[in-house]
């Protein structure tokens, strides 16, 4: 095997297990029903919160109880069930209880 088929390889494998560790975080998202804030790609200062009930291989969510945050005005909307396209994701994080 030449090197560059072995690079190939090993960058199939690590992209492959990169992307099975992203599906099983938001699995666990959405088993226990946690509170995600999601990041917009073509939006930096819009946050979306909420709890995802279902997801595609695309990354396409349905959320509930949903909020827009603006981070440049700090007001939050609430916009109840939505369907969020998975090219708009930038990022995935566990919202953290504030009283906490």
């Amino acid at each position: 095997m030449k090197r560059e088929e072995i690079k190939k390889k090993s960058f199939d494998i690590i992209f492959c297990i990169y992307l099975l560790y992203n599906y099983n975080q938001i699995f666990r998202f959405f088993t226990n029903k946690t509170v995600v804030q999601i990041w917009l790609y073509d939006k930096p200062d819009m946050r979306i919160e909420g709890i995802i009930l279902g997801f595609d291989e695309y990354m396409n969510m349905v959320l509930d109880q949903t909020k827009e945050i603006s981070v440049k005005k700090n007001t939050k909307k609430e916009l109840g069930k939505i369907l969020l396209k998975g090219d708009t994701i930038t990022l995935i994080m566990e919202v953290k209880n504030e009283e906490t």
